[in-house]
This record gives structure tokens, sequence and C-alpha cells, in this order.
């Protein structure tokens, strides 16, 4: 695998009470309660490894730090590894493609 494919977008489950936040409601107003709540992000590390650096709260986000439950794999591993320019658009482009199907979304940017 050349060095420059090291890139991955990852997907952590968030617990439900992210979304009393009203910075979240804001950011997801089509949302459908039904879907879950969710938080992307792109790394250069293993995503594992990225969702315990969240948790631990090393280069956190807040919402995957305090709400993070699990990795989603499925919504996220088809797509990698890729280089740093192509995970940087997928993000928004996976965090946009999501909340358009009802789920409430963090990070992406």
């Amino acid at each position: 695998m050349p060095e420059q494919f090291h890139h991955n977008v990852y997907v952590i489950l968030l617990d439900s009470a992210v979304s009393k936040e009203r910075k979240v409601r804001a950011l997801n107003p089509k949302r459908d309660a039904k879907k879950p709540c969710v938080y992307v992000g792109m790394t250069g590390i293993p995503p594992i490894e990225r969702f315990q650096n969240h948790k631990d709260g090393y280069k956190a986000s807040y919402y995957a730090c305090k709400y993070g439950v699990r990795l989603l794999p499925e919504l996220y591993e088809y797509l990698n590894p890729m280089p740093y320019e192509a995970a940087c658009q997928m993000e928004k482009e996976l965090a946009e493609d999501l909340r358009e199907q009802g789920y409430t979304v963090c990070g992406g940017k």
C-alpha cells in the first residue's frame, strides 16, 4: 500500500443525549429521531486509535469525547484508505450524505 494512502474517514456512534445540545440541533434541522447521532472525522492513524484518543481527551472533539459510544465501520470502512486530500474532501461529503439521510451529524468539517 503506497504511503500516501494511509488516511481514513471514520464515523463514531454518539449517545442520543448529544441531540439535546442546542448547537447540534441547529446543525441538523432535518434530523430523523429514529436514526443515530454520529460524529464524522478524518485521521492519518487507524480509526480505532483515533476513537480512543477522542475518549482519552487527546486532540478530541467535545462531542466524540463526551458522547462517543463506538465506531460504526459499516458507514465508512468501504471508503478507506485514501490520500490526505481525498480524506479531507470525503469527510465533508460523508457528513453531508449522512445528514441528508436523517442522521444527526457532528464533525465533518
